[in-house]
């Protein structure tokens, strides 16, 4: 049986994995439960894993995997939750793919575009370079989805490492607090997380050492939103 603040801890890890892809970070997690400091999350953890609940990854920092979840959450499964790391191939093919219907657990590919820069932005990505294979249950809703590889350590607070993955929603709106890549001014891309500030758009950082960028509405171009997170070992 789970105490009431792991219970809480638990379902909001479930809840950004589910929206973002990727968990919250520790100063995320603090806040939500309102706790003085990450000394008190970092005992929940140990907790959650030791009960067969999350699993943490090794080697890298804040990864971490829903395993299961309490009959009262719907006792859901890591796949279900929406975030898997792990070791997918990918899969070269010549003709571009460019819509994906969601009905199936099995594996789809969908084109790696370039690379995004969690980090300084680098030149809009227009060409795809590869395929990928990703797991059906990763990409959800209707409508076209892509995959890009992160450069940068930007986002790791978030839990996007440079060398990972990110399957992106092809879609040209985002709400605050959305991680997606923007096209700022016409030709440069960079993942972050989207707040709109009155009439300017804040791309914000998951790192102390970048600083959010503030920009008009017009500088700034919704490219995608965040879905999926695949990463290598």
């Amino acid at each position: 049986m789970l105490t009431r603040k792991q219970l809480e801890l638990l379902e909001f890890i479930n809840k950004r994995l589910a929206r973002d892809g990727v968990p919250p970070s520790f100063d995320e997690m603090k806040d939500a439960l309102d706790l003085r400091s990450k000394s008190g999350i970092h005992r929940l953890i140990t907790a959650l894993e030791e009960r067969g609940f999350i699993r943490r990854l090794a080697h890298r920092a804040r990864a971490i995997e829903i395993v299961k979840l309490p009959e009262s959450m719907g006792n859901a499964t890591a796949q279900s939750a929406g975030f898997t790391p792990q070791v997918i191939e990918g899969d070269k093919t010549d003709t571009p793919r460019r819509s994906y219907p969601v009905t199936s657990s099995h594996s789809m590919d969908l084109p790696v575009m370039g690379r995004i820069a969690a980090g300084v932005p680098i030149e809009a990505i227009s060409e795809v370079s590869h395929h990928i294979a990703v797991p059906g249950t990763m990409v959800s809703g209707q409508g076209e989805h892509y995959a890009l590889e992160v450069r940068g350590d930007s986002m790791i607070n978030a839990g996007i490492n440079d060398g990972d993955i990110v399957v992106i929603r092809n879609q040209q709106t985002a709400d605050n607090g959305e991680i997606i890549v923007a096209l700022v001014e016409g030709h440069e891309a960079t993942l972050k997380r989207y707040q709109r500030r009155g009439g300017m758009i804040a791309l914000e950082a998951a790192n102390p050492e970048y600083e959010t960028r503030l920009l008009r509405e017009d500088q700034v171009r919704v490219q995608g939103r965040l879905v999926g997170l695949i990463r290598s070992y």
